[in-house]
């Protein structure tokens, strides 16, 4: 029978309070098996404490778009930041990388900052390491990421290159353009991080179930698909029927942000006020989708455990 590993990410550890208690209580409730930690977050350093008080397994959400830098160098003055002083967001963040204006020694120095951050807060390297909004799979910005990871000796990413995508007709047209986006960007990071060393899970998950289109039924289809195809591609001496699979559903589960609390210098945004942060922690919890788990040979664990 074939066997599923499945990491469960909460994303934006430490945006705020509220956002660390959702994914805490999804952690203690067996919903959510890993964190990916925001340094510039405003409740970072919380976050970090309640990781260490229930042993949650925790990485870096890096995060270029989002907020303030934490590099003391770069919060004047820099390639990265808009005329307010803040990361240029998530769109503005790709205009300015389109038109050339982000100096590449900038993003690596911030990168390397927010590492050494999270060595600080939580006492060791993160075991992996993502992008906010999917940043670390951008052109240049990728072969940056990868030079830092293999630097610090950190093993795993996320590769956001999700089976069925296509299919998911539930997905606004322009969201839709946007993850086909960073699909596309995905592709073409795939050689540069395997160049560098670095490995991913064998399936991602997490963009067809975010928000209100997340059901017990979206991410069971969601991974039964992508096991499909997976296990379709491979070839058939790679497949014995003991094999484990790897999979990263990444999630945003939280109860919503209250404004002025909360975000990465610039208070927080529509998406972490959203009715969705909740209803993702009120399904991720759901005994179903718990005994679903259970019944498919389905074991929940981290990065640490791949």
């Amino acid at each position: 029978m074939l066997q599923v590993k499945l990491i469960v990410t909460g994303d934006d550890f430490g945006y705020c309070p509220r956002r660390n208690q959702g994914i805490v209580d999804c952690f203690l409730a067996g919903a959510v098996s890993n964190v990916s930690l925001l340094v510039n977050g405003s409740a970072a350093a919380d976050a970090a404490k309640l990781a260490r008080r229930y042993n949650i397994p925790i990485g870096l959400h890096a995060n270029l778009s989002e907020g303030s830098p934490v590099c003391e160098e770069l919060k004047t003055n820099s390639s990265l930041l808009n005329q307010d002083g803040f990361f240029h967001g998530k769109m503005g963040f790709r205009t300015a990388l389109s038109k050339g204006l982000l100096n590449m020694s900038e993003v690596k120095q911030e990168l390397k900052a927010q590492v050494e951050l999270f060595r600080e807060l939580t006492g060791h390297l993160p075991p992996h390491m993502d992008g906010h909004q999917h940043v670390h799979v951008l052109p240049e910005v990728r072969h940056v990421f990868a030079e830092v990871l293999e630097e610090y000796g950190i093993k795993y990413t996320r590769v956001p290159i999700e089976p069925g995508l296509h299919n998911c007709d539930w997905i606004p047209p322009s969201l839709m353009d946007f993850y086909l986006g960073v699909e596309e960007d995905s592709f073409n990071t795939v050689d540069v991080f395997t160049k560098h060393g670095i490995r991913w899970p064998d399936i991602y998950i997490g963009l067809s179930t975010m928000g209100k289109n997340m059901s017990v039924s979206n991410i069971w289809g969601a991974i039964e698909t992508a096991i499909v195809e997976f296990t379709s591609k491979a070839p058939a001496p790679l497949m014995p029927q003991s094999r484990t699979v790897t999979i990263e559903l990444m999630v945003h589960p939280g109860y919503p942000s209250v404004p002025p609390v909360g975000g990465c210098g610039e208070g927080p945004d529509d998406f972490s006020q959203s009715w969705e942060r909740l209803h993702e922690l009120q399904t991720l919890i759901k005994p179903e989708l718990q005994s679903h788990y259970k019944t498919r040979n389905v074991q929940l664990c981290s990065f640490k455990d791949l």
